[in-house]
């Protein structure tokens, strides 16, 4: 059984950056895609960010409009999110996921697409 830890939440002013991070464990740790999503109170979970373990090919939401840079280490099993300029409306929490398996069906932004995801942690902005 995969598990996911992530840290490196907070609370920053607006301008600042922070990194997130989170660790994945398990007996065999191989996955297809490990992706970001947040959801903010009274709203739904939405997509961040995605990237695609071996090949590293990324994908993000049209609301990052470069402000996020998703990284892997393949050695230390870790995704991270690097939020830059941060926002009041990105406070959030914020959750890794993982995905096993290719499939032609696979849609990177779909939460129901991701079988394994962590406790989430906290991210807010103050303005």
């Amino acid at each position: 059984q995969e598990q996911l830890v992530e840290s490196g939440g907070g609370l920053v002013q607006a301008g600042g950056s922070l990194r997130l991070s989170c660790e994945a464990s398990g007996r065999t740790f191989s996955p297809y895609a490990m992706a970001w999503f947040r959801q903010a109170p009274g709203k739904e979970r939405e997509f961040v960010s995605a990237v695609i373990w071996n090949g590293g090919s990324t994908y993000y939401a049209d609301f990052v409009k470069g402000r996020m840079i998703i990284s892997r280490d393949n050695a230390k099993n870790t995704v991270y999110l690097q939020i830059n300029n941060l926002k009041p409306g990105d406070t959030a929490v914020y959750y890794c996921a993982s995905r096993l398996y290719y499939s032609r069906q696979y849609y990177y932004f779909r939460p129901s697409d991701y079988a394994y995801w962590g406790q989430g942690t906290q991210v807010t902005v103050s303005s």
